[in-house]
């Protein structure tokens, strides 16, 4: 009989700018065009080194969605020799690719024809859909319109991208409104066949924000919605938790697969005050489950080929490398 196997992948955590065009009512990231609103490429490239000396595999690039519709945003970007903030993510993307690391970009909506162009230098993307429901916490920001951000999947599913989604669960939906968000899901993934992972993320209270008094959603909420979310979507599919959020070795009995990004050198920037694990402590989260590295891109994706030919060599590369250790303890 096969031992169940919960997963994560190693990466280094890339915020280019916390500049963003959404005032989401739970948000600390989001700040207003100032001095150090945008990462430097030299610190960038920096990142990128060191996570690639400690082994890390992917990039993760996160930023603020449309930055450039906020007055005063490009103006600051041009100072580094950008007139767009995809033009940026592009470059590193491809300086990740040569210090031997994946990108994964999640930017806020991007049109079919910016997805196109990401994906030449992406290993996988993502996009939380967070929620179908339509909750006060979301009405200061145009991009999570729930039509908007199904879009947008819908647009990846068609271009063949390995992609991460997910709800947020505790942001003034319902558990009836998490079903209709995971079966909106499903049904995507049963179109195109690329929803490789969705994350349960719970929400978590901000100083300073208009929600910081909000309730927190308990274990046994998250328990029941992790629960839910193995239900209603397909067995390819896996579900994700954050593993610095929740009380992850409870919760992993509840139907989780996949515990995410972890960085043995970048902080959580969206969550500033929750650090995460590292690996002894995520083997101690999977219990009798063998915890397992994986790539931001799925195996399940590798062995269709989804991925562009510049990308080949590297993500050939690092699936046999982090193979090797698994082979070793004859898995």
């Amino acid at each position: 009989m096969h031992r169940r196997v919960i997963t994560f992948s190693r990466n280094a955590f890339l915020p280019l700018t916390t500049v963003c065009i959404n005032r989401c009512g739970y948000c600390c990231f989001r700040t207003s065009v100032r001095e150090g609103c945008i990462m430097p490429p030299g610190e960038a490239i920096r990142t990128l080194e060191a996570g690639a000396d400690l082994g890390c595999t992917e990039a993760l690039f996160t930023f603020g969605e449309r930055p450039g519709a906020v007055p005063g945003f490009t103006e600051m970007l041009g100072r580094i020799g950008y007139a767009d903030i995809l033009d940026y993510v592009y470059d590193l993307s491809l300086a990740a690719i040569r210090r031997g690391l994946l990108p994964h970009t999640n930017a806020g909506i991007l049109t079919y024809e910016e997805l196109d162009r990401l994906r030449e230098v992406n290993a996988s993307m993502g996009l939380m859909l967070e929620t179908t429901a339509d909750v006060a916490a979301h009405r200061d920001s145009p991009g999570k319109d729930p039509a908007v951000r199904i879009e947008m999947i819908e647009n990846a599913g068609k271009l063949s991208i390995p992609f991460t989604t997910g709800i947020l669960v505790g942001i003034g939906e319902t558990m009836d409104d998490r079903e209709e968000s995971l079966r909106v899901i499903r049904d995507l993934h049963s179109r195109f066949g690329h929803i490789q992972e969705v994350i349960v993320q719970n929400f978590c209270p901000k100083p300073g924000t208009p929600m910081e008094d909000f309730l927190v959603p308990d274990t046994e909420e998250l328990c029941a919605t992790i629960t839910l979310a193995r239900e209603v979507l397909p067995a390819d599919v896996a579900v994700q938790i954050p593993p610095n959020l929740v009380d992850a070795s409870y919760l992993v009995g509840c139907g989780v697969d996949d515990l995410g990004g972890v960085s043995p050198l970048t902080i959580d920037y969206v969550n500033p005050e929750h650090p995460w694990p590292q690996i002894e402590e995520l083997k101690r989260v999977a219990g009798d489950a063998d915890l397992s590295e994986r790539l931001c891109i799925y195996p399940q994706y590798i062995e269709k080929g989804w991925y562009s030919p510049l990308l080949e060599p590297l993500v050939r590369q690092l699936a046999e490398r982090i193979a090797a250790p698994a082979r070793g303890r004859g898995a």
